[in-house]
């Protein structure tokens, strides 16, 4: 039986699921999803359960928001004063918008409040500072 090991290209089925049970991303219905242990080609709590199992192999694996997405930085969050931002730009909570940094790079960040005064613009990641679990299921070693 094959075992994995870190430099292995594995396939997984998986579902993460927040504390609350609701589910924030699946491999149901699509392909399993394929990286190579230890590469840092996904979250570090998922990539260290890897090692040591067997295709076939089941298994939860709780992450605590370090080895996530990491902790919500309160210095990420951004107020813009709503006349700065342009009329066509959608406001809905929760939208992702691309924002251009002083020093030109792109940046994703995430409407979280609107108000007649000011836009809050969050660029932390939307899983930041939240623990995940994932059940597991290892499909293949490749």
């Amino acid at each position: 039986m094959s075992t994995v090991k870190t430099g292995d290209t594995v396939r997984i089925h998986y579902t993460g699921t927040l504390a609350d049970g609701s589910s924030f991303d699946s491999s149901d219905g699509r392909d399993p999803l394929q990286f190579t242990v230890g590469a840092g080609e996904i979250i570090p709590g998922l990539d260290n359960a890897l090692p040591g199992m067997n295709v076939g192999e089941r298994k939860v694996v709780d992450v605590p928001a370090s080895d996530a997405y990491g902790e919500h930085h309160p210095q990420g969050v951004q107020q813009v004063p709503r006349e700065q931002v342009p009329d066509h730009v959608p406001l809905d909570l929760g939208t992702r918008l691309q924002v251009q940094t002083p020093d030109g790079r792109n940046l994703p960040v995430t409407v979280t409040e609107v108000t007649e005064e000011v836009v809050v613009l969050d660029a932390n990641h939307p899983l930041a500072g939240k623990d995940l679990t994932f059940s597991i299921e290892l499909v293949e070693i490749v």
